[in-house]
Order: structure tokens, then C-alpha cells, then sequence
């Protein structure tokens, strides 16, 4: 607002300046009186001192303009540079979100591949599952495999065979090796689904009826063919169990064929799911830790007969070594008492001080300390004293 007063005073200046010359050039010298002349040359000299004052003021107003400008255009750039920080700064993290939006992105895109993968592999293994339970003899080898699974994971490798052949030649799933009573028991797999298919897709209640007898004849004859080839008298348990490998054709038979389960119970067949035989392989694995536990019981208790054995004759041994230690400890006590009687001696001898004519009574001192030298070291009394010599 400032430079825009200044230049509008500028121009009306400019244009003052001007009027006033052309009026000037517009009076005639002739026209006036000394007066006049003399206004004249005040004007001029006045127009002229205007005139300086106004370059004075055009140069003081340009360099002001200069100075406003170099500080407008360092604003401007101070302004320009803070606005480019900022824009740089906001773009930096524009980027930065940008991209770690796209590392999430990308992240994301890997799982649902993985996950679309995955639900590739799983719809082709639901299809070669169909495929499996749609063949019976494949339906059979599923039910071995998921049985053999179970027996694996619970039990020792030494208590059970798979495909074990019976003296009869009958060859069984698996044959659990239980110590007697019971006795070794026979797993037999067996997968009635068509009949259990045919009831779920049962409509009317005509099919509903003829899939029940169905699954009712299906699983008669399954439980009457273990009952006949697996429960062999002297062999194998009085039992056998039927495994079914669908928990949900388990559930059908206790729900809704409670005759048919007590059927088989009836015959010593007991039909078990995954779940029932997982829990039913436990407590086998404890019955037989603890008919090991037991047998080990006894050949501990021999190893610890044959220990006290060692340990008898170890004490004899002692005893025989603590009479060589008494004997040595006495032939030490004898060497100690001869070397107090030679240490004695030898103090006897220092305290003797020889003179003339003293050589008999040395002797006879000397024989008497001779006559006790077979006493110990405490007789004091019958020790011999010797006479000092003046």
C-alpha cells in the first residue's frame, strides 16, 4: 500500500512539474511588467528548486522501491523456499506412506495367493478324498492308514502288528500284544458309508426307512465277520474292536441304532471311533506300563538280593582288613615303645659326666638300666638313676 502512495505522488508531482513548465513556455516576455518578470524568475527558480526537491524525492523513492523490493523479494523467497520445505517434506511423506501401504498391499496380495493356494490344494484333496470314499477298497485303505496313525502315536512299537496273520491264516488290521487277562485283542477298520450317505440324502420317509435297514444290515455283517475271524479262543481275547473312521457315522449308530451297537456288544464287538480309540489306546498303555512296572518289580527285587549278597561279603571283606589294621596298629605301638626306650638311653647318656675312677660306677649304671629294658615306657620307678659326678 506504501509503494502504491508513492507512486501515485510521483506522478502528481510529474504532472505539477509540467503544468508548470508549460505555462511558462505559454507567457510572453513582452506581455509583462517587471513584476511579472520577476514572478517569473521566482516561478522558474521555484519550479527549479521543485523540480531538484522532486529528483531528490525520485531518487529517495527509488532507492526505497529498490530496498522494499530486495526485502519483497526475500519475503518472496524465504516464503518460496519454507513453502518448498513443506511440500518437499509432505511429498517425502507421501511417499513413504505410499509405499509402505504398497509393501502392505503387497504383503497382503502374497497371503491371499497363499491363501487361494491353499484353498486350491485343499478343494483337490476334498475331490481325491471323494474319489477315496467313493471306492471301497480305497475307503478300506483309508481306514487302515487312520488306524495305524492312531495305534502309532499311543502306543510302544513292541505292543501291536499291523497285518498281523492269526493261526487260522485270517490276517487282521492291527493286533494289540495285551499281557493276560485280556489277552491280545484284534482291530478290524471298517467304513459303512454308503448306507449313512443314502440316509442323509434320504427325502421321503420310504428311503429314510430303506437306508436304515441298509446301515442296520451293513454293520450286522461287518460285526458277525470279526466276531467269527478275529475272536479265536486261546489266541486272541474273547473280544475284538470294530474301528470306524467317521466320527459322524459313530454318532449315527449310538444316536439312532442303539440295537445295533448293543448287537455287537452282544457279540463281543466293540465299535469305536477316532476319538473312543484314542482314549481306549491310553488306558491300554497304562495297563500294560504297569504289568512292566510289575515285572520289573521282580527282577529288581533279585538284583537287590544279589546287592545284599555283595554287600555281606563286602562286610567280611572290612572285618578281615580292620584285623590287619589291629595288628598293624600294635606292631606300631612296639616300635614306638623301642624308640622311647633308645631316646631314654640316649638322654642317660648325655646327663653322665666322666671323671677319674668313675669308669665301674658308669658300668654298673648301665647294666642297671640294661636289666630294665624289656619294661614299657611307663615304669619310672624301676628306671635306674645315675649319680652325677663332682
Amino acid at each position: 500500500m506504501d509503494i502504491l502512495l508513492l507512486i501515485i505522488a510521483v506522478i502528481g508531482a510529474v504532472a505539477i512539474s509540467a503544468a508548470a513548465t508549460a505555462f511558462l513556455l505559454r507567457a510572453r516576455p513582452d506581455q509583462g511588467a517587471p513584476e511579472t518578470n520577476s514572478h517569473v524568475m521566482a516561478l522558474a527558480e521555484r519550479l527549479s528548486q521543485m523540480t531538484e526537491a522532486q529528483a531528490a524525492q525520485q531518487a529517495q523513492l527509488a532507492q526505497t522501491l529498490q530496498a522494499q523490493e530486495r526485502s519483497l523479494a526475500k519475503a518472496v523467497d524465504d516464503r518460496l523456499q519454507l513453502l518448498t520445505g513443506r511440500i518437499n517434506e509432505t511429498l517425502e511423506k507421501t511417499n513413504k506412506t505410499q509405499k509402505t501401504n504398497l509393501d502392505e498391499l503387497r504383503e497382503r496380495l502374497v497371503r491371499i495367493d497363499t491363501a487361494q493356494k491353499n484353498l486350491s490344494d485343499l478343494s483337490s484333496q476334498v475331490v481325491g478324498l471323494q474319489d477315496i470314499l467313493s471306492n471301497k477298497q480305497a475307503r478300506g485303505a483309508f481306514g487302515e492308514v487312520q488306524l495305524q496313525g492312531l495305534v502309532e502315536a499311543v502306543l510302544p512299537p513292541d505292543s501291536y502288528t499291523f497285518q498281523a496273520t492269526l493261526a487260522d491264516g485270517k490276517r487282521a488290521d492291527c493286533l494289540l500284544d495285551l499281557p493276560n487277562p485280556p489277552g491280545p485283542i484284534v482291530i478290524d477298520a471298517k467304513f459303512p458309508l454308503e448306507a449313512w450317505r443314502q440316509l442323509q440324502a434320504a427325502g421321503s420317509d420310504t428311503e429314510k426307512k430303506e437306508a436304515e435297514r441298509a446301515l442296520r444290515r451293513d454293520v450286522a455283517i461287518h460285526v458277525k465277520a470279526i466276531a467269527e475271524k478275529y475272536i479265536i479262543p486261546g489266541e486272541t481275547a474273547d473280544a475284538a474292536l470294530m474301528f470306524l473312521p467317521s466320527e459322524a457315522v459313530y454318532a449315527e449308530l449310538h444316536t439312532s441304532f442303539a440295537d445295533v451297537v448293543d448287537a455287537a456288544n452282544r457279540a463281543k464287538v466293540f465299535i469305536v471311533s477316532p476319538t473312543t480309540l484314542w482314549a481306549l489306546l491310553n488306558t491300554m498303555r497304562a495297563v500294560m506300563k504297569d504289568v512292566r512296572m510289575k515285572e520289573a518289580a521282580g527282577v529288581i527285587q533279585i538284583e537287590v538280593m544279589k546287592m545284599l549278597e555283595d554287600v555281606d561279603r563286602l562286610d567280611k571283606r572290612v572285618g578281615h582288613l580292620e584285623a590287619h589294621f589291629a595288628l598293624a596298629e600294635k606292631d606300631i605301638r612296639e616300635i614306638r615303645t623301642s624308640t622311647v626306650k633308645i631316646t631314654r638311653r640316649g638322654d642317660q647318656i648325655q646327663d653322665i659326666q666322666l671323671g677319674e675312677g668313675d669308669v665301674p660306677a658308669i658300668e654298673n649304671t648301665l647294666k642297671g638300666a640294661g636289666k630294665g629294658a624289656d619294661k614299657g615306657p611307663d615304669d619310672d620307678n624301676d628306671r635306674p638313676r645315675l649319680r652325677t659326678v663332682e
